[in-house]
């Protein structure tokens, strides 16, 4: 049975775009180079695309459990759920948090289908599933990716550059107002890492941290409000009134903690965390981010 039939589409957009979807699964594909190269590429995606949904189906009990806090993580049997589960596992086992390999399921299946596009003649190509995405640069490739900080009013708000030179490959977005649950009140937090798996996953558990203890900020139990999450019992952000300055301050201070803790790590390169109108850029000593 081909992909197609299975339910998967694909679309020619503007600007020599591809939009494939399936379920869930929500890409935006855009790729420069040598036109056969890009359309090998293309084809090649696509047959891995088609089978990719119901491949993580199949492991979905195991993909929901958190992450041990010691030993071992479990292995799976496809690529992306192990890619799922080798992003978040660090985190659990370095920081004692709790997550799932949930968290990294959109940059793990932006990073799988990227990959048929780092062959010869490609200078560079993205795949953005839901504002998660993975890139390929040829050497002396870059790639400037527009911030958004509230997604309630989009617009274009800082650029974070990736660059071959900087080996980052991923960027992902989290925060209370995205399609993702989050347990802490960031607007948004766009993480830059090695990975997009990585990235996603980093993004989730700092928008997580950007938090504080405020009586009017409204919360209820994940299984409430989405009946399949993997968050179960634990209480997610889905009011959060306007605050104070300070307030503001502290929960971009805790958020600013963590992701300084992620950098030294290792994990992420760099975040930019937004609340409210104000922001923070956290970075790695020797990234540049332009204007």
């Amino acid at each position: 049975m081909s992909a197609l039939a299975r339910g998967a589409q694909r679309t020619p957009l503007a600007g020599g775009r591809w939009h494939f979807q399936h379920g869930p699964i929500d890409l935006v594909i855009g790729a420069e180079g040598d036109a056969k190269a890009i359309d090998a590429a293309l084809e090649a995606a696509w047959l891995r695309f088609g089978g990719l949904l119901d491949e993580l189906v199949g492991e979905l009990a195991l993909l929901r459990e958190p992450c041990p806090l010691a030993g071992a993580a479990p292995r799976a049997r496809g690529p992306v759920a192990q890619r799922m589960i080798d992003a978040c596992a660090p985190f659990a086992r370095r920081f004692g948090l709790f997550v799932t390999p949930m968290a990294a399921v959109a940059g793990s299946v932006a990073q799988e289908i990227v990959a048929f596009f780092a062959r010869d003649r490609v200078r560079r190509a993205w795949v953005n599933n839901g504002g998660d995405a993975a890139f390929w640069l040829a050497r002396g490739e870059s790639v400037d990716v527009g911030v958004v900080a509230n997604v309630a009013a989009p617009a274009i708000d800082a650029c974070l550059r990736v660059s071959h030179a900087d080996l980052a490959r991923g960027v992902a977005t989290s925060g209370w107002r995205g399609r993702s649950l989050s347990l802490g009140i960031a607007d948004a937090v766009t993480v830059v890492a090695g990975s997009a798996a990585r990235a996603d996953a980093a993004a989730t558990l700092v928008a997580n941290a950007v938090d504080l203890a405020h009586p009017a900020i409204r919360r209820r139990p994940a299984r409430e409000v989405r009946d399949d999450s993997d968050l179960g019992e634990r209480r997610v952000t889905v009011g959060v009134p306007a605050l104070a300055p300070a307030a503001i301050e502290a929960a971009l201070d805790a958020g600013a903690r963590f992701a300084s803790e992620c950098i030294e790590a290792g994990e992420i390169v760099q975040a930019m965390l937004s609340l409210q109108g104000r922001s923070r850029i956290v970075v790695a000593p020797h990234v540049e981010t332009p204007g």
